[in-house]
């Protein structure tokens, strides 16, 4: 005797009704690059306090990497700003959670300047940078747009860049790319959503 068709279109209406929850489940607010290798993967960086640093170094947290400068007038201090009410919204979760900051101006954004401006909005916070050399080399390597704009002077020109950051979870693996116009409460949730999954 075969199963009734009732109960067939049943089963098959509750299988379809889970794999959308499981879906739904798993929607960013951000965009997810998981899938894609065509961004760097990892960095060698040293962070302000003179330490080398790779990504391994932050194995068990979900980072949020993100590129600047110390003088930037507005996307720079607003990031940080936003993720620092990222971190007190996530609570007890912010100590699974390191952001970063990179410059893209290591001429003048010295490691004690780096260090005063990061962890004035949030003491975790870590500021990392490469040598004039190798700086542009790393931002292309993660897809980072930036271009030195002269000043009145030599020493006062300012930087366009790209005002986009990076999310990794725990595992190390690139996951997403959190825009702008994200605010905090929509990037707690995206790294939530890292930190609970296997």
């Amino acid at each position: 005797m075969g199963i009734p068709a009732a109960l067939i279109r049943l089963l098959l209406a509750a299988a379809l009704l889970a794999s959308l929850g499981a879906a739904a489940a798993n929607r960013f607010n951000g965009v997810d690059i998981g899938h894609t290798r065509s961004y760097a993967q990892d960095f060698r960086l040293t962070d302000h306090d003179g330490r080398p640093r790779t990504l391994a170094d932050f194995r068990g947290k979900a980072v949020v990497l993100f590129f600047g400068y110390l003088q930037c007038p507005n996307y720079c201090p607003l990031t940080l700003q936003r993720m620092a009410e990222t971190m007190r919204l996530l609570g007890a979760d912010a100590a699974r959670v390191q952001v970063l900051f990179v410059t893209l101006d290591p001429q003048r954004d010295v490691p004690a300047a780096l260090r005063e401006y990061v962890t004035a909005f949030d003491p975790t916070f870590l500021g990392l940078y490469d040598t004039p050399a190798a700086t542009p080399a790393l931002a292309l390597g993660f897809r980072i747009y930036y271009r030195k704009l002269p000043g009145a002077t030599a020493t006062s020109y300012h930087i366009d860049h790209a005002v986009f950051s990076y999310a990794y979870d725990p595992d190390g693996r690139l996951r997403l790319l959190l825009r702008d116009t994200l605010n905090a409460a929509e990037i707690a949730a995206d790294l939530r959503q890292l930190l609970r999954q296997p």
